[in-house]
């Protein structure tokens, strides 16, 4: 059901609507490959999943886009969908999961589309939109199980080879897998020698089940702050064109994904999504076959909400041990909090709190226990200050 030719049309639909993404060298996030950055973050709409939708509604006829369009999506879907129907004059009907983002939601609300929140999560905003369609008529958009959708997101294929012609692994975000499933099929039938590796959330791996089994798998529940790629059943078709196309599928933790998040805007100084992130995270903790490669990994978006930032953030620091706390017992004396202060401050840390906690019950009447948080450098760091403290006669409560 999907040609180059296919693809190609798609990509000159696309050529006066969607960029052509940058690829940007990565070389401080990792020396084990060759990294370069697809940055689809930076495209209209914040993600990708605006060329898909574009070109699919760009097929209609003028009767059914006189019908209006109707989608489901946790966010970025919604805005692809919502964007192209503003351009080409149609009324466009998104149903969101009320978990979405509400960077995400307002957003959509922004490019004129008619909104509407349903409680749970992706599976169940697709469920209303289909029986929005049945009883409207309207075009259902699907996300990622629809060929001309497909071939939209194969344009980034397109780019990548075009940009990066001697790329030997390809690493693509997967939620429904409309997007690897493009980007894979343009890859092989361009340079069949080229891997490419799916990644998804550890909390949703529907299409990592799926892969494994080789059977279409729907997974129970889903639980990821990577909304974008929070699926709890892959699509018929895109499921057999990534049983087909991709060489393996892998799955990274909230936690790996959140340091990821921190270490692109650190070093790269670019915004990821969780679904943004997984593919760059699959590197940094070496889910894949690709050391001395060269690797191109895709970003697929960077709508993430301001809201959550923040505890990724603090989640990344705690993750890389740059963002900790200790517990000390010793005795209550005068000058203990000075000289343990000027421990932390010898080893190169930063004391950012201090929690002092009499002793309990059956310990010594003198001791008292001192939670310590701290800025450190990494885990090493950590582990030399805790050494330091053993060396100085203290006790550390979670040695």
């Amino acid at each position: 059901m999907l040609t180059l030719e296919r693809v190609y049309q798609a990509a000159f639909v696309l050529d006066k609507v969607a960029r052509n993404t940058d690829i940007v060298p990565a070389r401080k996030l990792t020396d084990k490959c060759e990294l370069f950055l697809k940055t689809e973050n930076l495209q209209h709409t914040g993600s990708f999943k605006l060329r898909g939708a574009y070109y699919k509604i760009s097929n209609l006829t003028d009767e059914e886009k006189a019908k209006g369009v109707v989608a489901c999506s946790a966010g970025n879907h919604a805005q692809g969908v919502a964007f192209a129907a503003q351009k080409n004059g149609i009324k466009a009907t998104i149903f969101l999961p009320s978990i979405a983002p509400i960077s995400k939601v307002e957003a959509t609300k922004k490019y004129g589309a008619d909104v509407r929140l349903i409680d749970g999560i992706y599976d169940d905003a697709y469920t209303a939109a289909v029986k929005f369609q049945e009883e409207t008529g309207a075009v259902f958009i699907h996300p990622f199980n629809d060929p001309d959708v497909i071939a939209g997101q194969g344009t980034i294929g397109l780019e990548i080879m075009n940009q990066l012609k001697d790329v030997e692994a390809v690493i693509v975000p997967i939620g429904g897998g409309g997007l690897a499933s493009g980007i894979g099929y343009v890859i092989k039938k361009l340079n069949p020698d080229c891997k490419v590796y799916g990644v998804q959330a550890t909390g949703a791996c529907s299409m990592s089940v799926s892969f494994t089994k080789s059977e279409l798998t729907e997974i129970n529940t889903v639980s990821t702050f990577a909304d974008g790629i929070a699926v709890k059943k892959p699509g018929e078709l895109t499921f057999d064109m990534c049983t087909e196309y991709l060489d393996d599928v892998v799955t990274v933790s909230d936690d790996e994904i959140a340091t990821t998040i921190l270490k692109l805007m650190e070093d790269q100084k670019l915004v990821a999504e969780g679904a943004g992130a997984v593919g760059v995270a699959a590197v940094l903790f070496d889910k894949l076959p690709i050391e001395g490669k060269k690797v191109c990994a895709v970003v697929s978006g960077g709508n993430i909400d301001v809201n959550i930032l923040s505890r990724v953030i603090s989640r990344g620091l705690l993750t890389e041990g740059r963002q900790t706390t200790i517990d000390i017992e010793l005795h209550d004396k005068p000058g203990q909090l000075r000289d343990v202060a000027d421990l932390v401050a010898s080893c190169g840390a930063n004391v950012v709190g201090v929690r002092y906690d009499p002793g309990g019950e059956n310990t010594d009447i003198r001791e008292c226990k001192l939670r310590i948080s701290m800025e450190t450098r990494n885990k090493e760091h950590l582990c030399e200050i805790k050494e330091a403290f053993i060396k100085k006669g203290y006790r550390i409560c979670d040695v």
